[in-house]
């Protein structure tokens, strides 16, 4: 018999509240079994959850995870998956560098503005706080 997690385990595992889980599945990237009402999450589930995560954690959209796991059953030996993750992955890597730039432009402008104004202020005999 195959080893199942319930969502109560899966919550404690990977850090997640059951509505997280219950969206996932709604969203057909979880396929948990089910015993009544009780979802019973197997491994596959566990593994798939954890490249969600993974995959949120680097900006993926949950439609680009979706694809990428559903190229898991493809058949060719996860090659087209690996390809596509690779080729989403670059792009986000691009994406996350262009906007650490923006953002470190922005930290040094507004330094530069509150050297300005700290200088202004002393000028004028202010406290800065």
């Amino acid at each position: 018999m195959e080893e199942t997690q319930t969502i109560q385990q899966m919550c404690a595992s990977f850090g997640v509240t059951a509505r997280t889980l219950r969206f996932y599945e709604s969203k057909e990237l979880l396929s948990p079994k089910r015993q009544g009402t009780r979802r019973l999450f197997t491994r596959r589930d566990s593994a798939r959850l954890k490249l969600i995560l993974r995959g949120k954690r680097f900006g993926f959209s949950l439609e680009e995870i979706r694809q990428l796991l559903d190229m898991y059953d493809i058949g060719d030996g996860q090659a087209t998956q690996l390809q596509e993750t690779y080729r989403i992955a670059c792009a986000r890597l691009e994406h996350m560098q262009n906007q650490r730039d923006e953002l470190n432009d922005a930290i040094n402008e507004l330094k530069a503005q509150l050297d300005w104004g700290r200088q202004l202020l002393q000028q004028k005999r202010c406290s800065i706080e």
